[in-house]
């Protein structure tokens, strides 16, 4: 990571932005790296069947969830989308494409995390189709990196073991996991008791987990779906 680096998170659903990197957004905001949250999907309708079945106030509620958690790890640029929950698939791959192609062009990123194609939802997997779509490597494109991120409760549910998360990054979260783990608070409901991956105790245990595969004393991992070195860039 470098300094004065624009970072977008594009995420299918609130907390999945918090869950995958949470901690290293913090850390980004630490360096004083701008970072963009995208999130494509309402959330809420897989409950309810449609989005006009979903009282008012859950929605609103969870608008505010996602404000929260974007604030205590420092961000303030959050865009939200509607896409149908649980429901990727049923939307044309180039509808989703091009509302991140519209965030690409707004925040013209450094660096964009996403889903792992190979998470067992449907909507991650959608996710991370469209995000590779849309950052195509083309002359005068800003980014550089593109890394994709695991969700606990889906990355490793996934269906097929061709498709397994395979870290190949990690980020040292040991100082800004606390962050992470306020911004989840934000989405307290979404949260489940331990031994459920998608616990406090799990979030913790994954980034000891991800921490001893590095040396450090917590991580958040990632795949490199594609990364550009330069000259200027060169360590």
């Amino acid at each position: 990571m470098d300094r004065n680096d624009r970072v977008l998170v594009v995420a299918a659903h609130p907390d999945d932005e918090m869950l995958g990197c949470g901690a290293t957004i913090a850390a980004h905001r630490r360096r004083r790296d701008l970072v963009s949250i995208l999130i494509l999907g309402e959330g809420i309708t897989a409950r309810y069947g449609t989005r006009a079945e979903a009282p008012r106030k859950e929605l609103v509620k969870l608008q505010s969830m996602i404000r929260r958690a974007a604030r205590a790890v420092g961000v303030k640029d959050v865009e939200t989308h509607s896409f149908p929950d649980n429901r990727f698939d049923s939307v044309p791959l180039l509808e989703i494409t091009q509302r991140i192609e519209a965030a690409m062009r707004r925040v013209r990123p450094t660096i964009v995390y996403t889903h792992h194609e190979g998470d067992l939802n449907i909507d991650h997997e959608r996710t991370c189709r469209a995000v590779l779509a849309a950052v195509r490597p083309v002359p005068g494109s800003a980014v550089r990196a593109v890394y994709a991120f695991e969700v606990a409760s889906s990355t490793e549910w996934r269906a097929s073991a061709s498709k397994a998360f395979v870290p190949r990054r990690y980020v040292d979260v040991s100082s800004t996991l606390p962050g992470k783990l306020a911004a989840l608070r934000c989405y307290g409901s979404e949260m489940r008791p331990f031994p459920h991956a998608r616990s406090y105790e799990g979030i913790r245990a994954l980034a000891a987990r991800r921490g001893s595969e590095a040396g450090v004393r917590a991580a958040e991992a990632f795949d490199v779906l594609r990364e550009v070195v330069t000259g200027r860039h060169d360590r």
